[in-house]
């Protein structure tokens, strides 16, 4: 009885494997197999290098973005002794809390200018991040020595206005007055104006809007320049090693309610990453369509093939099996085809990914140093490939459905 239930899986392993009278249909077999497997390989292999580069990106704002963030929803700054924050950051699973007051301003040094954003930080804003890492210079990280202020800008922006890792004289910052009335016959009058000077470093995020825009400083030297004294912009948080980022993002978020946003990394460039996720999406969707093409191949080779056993379809018949069973067989033809495929597409796509992960066969370019990476990055994803197994399954079959009903239905019409 089990054998007549299954007897079209049977069947059907037979015509695949088995030599078929006509041997081009084993030619079109063996062509789509193949074309399934290389349209599954590719899908894995750009869908990791698109994770790769995903990853890659991430590990440059860990350097820079706090683990937590906390901004709040209405306006753009928020007292800084407000309970709520103090209920924050006293958690147990809070490691290093720091306030940042960050905005515009103006930047002028000998003859350049350029607007720039003053983030204005605690002490301790090294043990908040990993900015040490980033440092380029003969100096030291130092945000003030005594009465002198300094600030530490992007590579980029340095580059800008022409000071270099180390700049002798002062940089100054302008910020538009937040009270009071503009007075046409003193323009100055206007302007906060502050300095800074240099502790001899400067930071590469190798992000531009780092690089190019942002002047580390102390917090208070950003307070009185934005005139927010006792407010701040921005809660930033480093947690404990070994805590739970997501359950401690939850707790907090119960903590300060729909007054302040709690933001993981991700979130604080969501922008970005959703850049980023949108053109794998589409690089996903062409190459299913590729897929669905190298597909048609299974549809010939399925066609053929039901022409090629037309006198095994009557001695079905004759043996007591109906229209549906003798459906199954060529059905599950195609699906093992699409199966096969899968499986040697997937096992290829992860082996090459695992050869450039080792030895970086493909690079970025021919001129060492040029990119921050020589080779492509590559990260897979497994719940990627599980999606792509099942993406390839679902289009072998459904592409085998149809052309195989109708090809039978006419077949058996017409004897």
């Amino acid at each position: 009885m089990r054998l007549f239930m299954n007897f079209p899986f049977y069947i059907a392993r037979r015509y695949l494997f088995s030599k078929k009278s006509t041997n081009v249909i084993n030619v079109i077999s063996i062509i789509s197999v193949i074309g399934v497997a290389v349209a599954t390989m590719a899908l894995v292999i750009v869908l990791s290098v698109f994770n790769g580069f995903h990853d890659l990106v991430a590990t440059f704002f860990t350097n820079f973005d706090p683990q937590i963030e906390l901004v709040p929803t209405q306006g753009k700054t928020a007292p800084s002794d407000d309970p709520l924050l103090a209920k924050v950051k006293a958690l147990p699973d809070v490691d290093v809390a720091t306030e940042s007051v960050e905005d515009q301003a103006l930047a002028f040094y000998n003859g350049h200018q350029a607007m720039v954003i003053v983030k204005g930080v605690d002490d301790n804003f090294d043990q908040l991040t990993h900015i040490k890492d980033i440092l380029y210079g003969d100096g030291t990280y130092s945000l003030h020595a005594g009465n002198l202020q300094y600030g530490v800008m992007g590579i980029r922006l340095a580059s800008t206005l022409g000071t270099g890792a180390r700049f002798g004289d002062y940089l100054r910052i302008y910020a538009p007055q937040k009270e009071g009335q503009f007075d046409a016959t003193n323009p100055a009058g206007a302007f906060v104006v502050d300095s800074l000077l240099s502790p001899g470093v400067v930071f590469s995020v190798n992000q531009s809007k780092y690089d190019k825009n942002y002047i580390i400083a102390p917090i208070a030297f950003a307070r009185n320049l934005f005139g927010q004294q006792g407010r701040l912009s921005s809660l930033e948080i480093r947690l404990k090693d070994g805590s739970d980022l997501d359950a401690v993002k939850r707790e907090m978020q119960a903590i300060v309610g729909e007054k302040y946003k709690v933001k993981d990394r991700f979130e604080q460039q969501e922008d970005t990453f959703k850049i980023m996720q949108i053109e794998k999406y589409i690089a996903y969707i062409f190459l299913t369509f590729i897929l669905i093409v190298a597909c048609f191949n299974i549809i010939g080779s399925l066609s053929m093939l039901i022409i090629d056993k037309k006198n095994d379809i009557t001695t079905l018949q004759n043996m007591g099996a109906n229209d549906r069973q003798i459906t199954r067989i060529f059905m599950f033809e195609g699906r093992m085809i699409s199966a096969f495929g899968a499986v040697i597409g997937i096992g290829l796509g992860l082996l090459l990914c695992w050869l450039q992960q080792q030895y970086g066969f493909v690079s970025l370019g021919s001129s060492s140093g040029s990119f921050v990476v020589n080779a492509y990055p590559v990260s897979v994803h497994y719940d990627d490939v599980v999606l792509i197994f099942l993406t390839v399954i679902a289009v072998g079959w459904l592409s085998v459905w149809y052309p195989v009903k109708r090809s039978l239905a006419f077949l058996l019409a017409t004897r």
